[in-house]
């Protein structure tokens, strides 16, 4: 598989292909694999929705995450999909998926980004201050100075006790 991942990270890292390009060299990598690969229909659901064709994205995320992805991936897989079907105006079922996402434990490296995407739903469901605040408190730990009073600043919005 490494030399299948290396030439699919070619591919996304090609800025100079179109999104329908990348859309068909994902599309042909991924012939190479089972059709029931997940990790393939994953990167063929990303392909998709980088290039806007979120419904057929939607579908393949799905699928890949209902075989199975590793960690990472299923991360990724979960906060895309969230993403895709809140611009699709699927908003509740996006805000649960991000918010088991965010409040998953052990946190993994990919938790801030969680916090990013469940943040811009939150403002989709007329939640702003609770975005607001979720985004505050996955920026405060990467502040050089003033973490602890952004924390509870942030805490202070969403209603909870510094």
């Amino acid at each position: 598989m490494n030399d299948w991942q290396n030439r699919l990270d070619a591919v996304w890292a090609d800025e100079a292909l179109s999104p329908d390009d990348v859309v068909t060299r994902i599309d042909e990598l991924a012939a190479e694999r089972p059709a029931d690969d997940a990790v393939a229909l994953f990167e063929r659901a990303g392909a998709r929705d980088s290039a806007g064709i979120e419904g057929e994205a939607e579908v393949l995320y799905r699928r890949a995450l209902e075989i199975g992805l590793d960690d990472e991936r299923r991360t990724r897989a979960t906060i895309q999909l969230a993403s895709t079907i809140r611009n699709l105006g699927k908003i509740e079922e996006s805000l649960a998926m991000l918010q088991a996402e965010y409040e998953r434990e052990p946190r993994g490296p990919l938790h801030d980004a969680a916090a990013a995407f469940y943040a811009l739903a939150l403002v989709s469901s007329g939640a702003p201050e609770r975005a607001a605040s979720i985004a505050l408190q996955a920026l405060a730990p990467h502040l050089p100075r003033y973490t602890r009073s952004v924390t509870g600043y942030a805490r202070e919005i969403a209603g909870t006790p510094r």
